[in-house]
């Protein structure tokens, strides 16, 4: 079942892809320019950057989950309305 993405979670997926990108490129590419001043200083750097990078990977993936936790509790507040009003229903056409 395909389901219609609103604006806000395509936004959503864009930044996350992004994020990833500039967390692994921006790590590779902060190596790279400061390999010369030494290896150690240059994997610091890349990792601090990698770090604050994944930082926001992990902010928009948990806003995702809360995205999909509010449809999971939609559709479950729809069947138990349906169930509530199906009860109502069944017991009221006995008496």
């Amino acid at each position: 079942m395909i389901q219609s993405r609103t604006l806000f979670e395509k936004i959503l997926s864009l930044l996350q892809g992004s994020s990833w990108a500039l967390a692994i490129l921006g790590g590779i590419y902060t190596f790279l320019l400061f390999f010369p001043f030494g290896f150690l200083t240059a994997l610091l750097l890349a990792t601090f950057l990698f770090l604050v990078s994944f930082f926001f990977v992990v902010v928009f993936e948990i806003a995702q989950i809360q995205i999909d936790k509010l449809e999971e509790l939609r559709k479950q507040t729809k069947l138990l309305e349906k169930l509530a009003q199906h009860l109502d229903d069944e017991t009221l056409s006995h008496y």
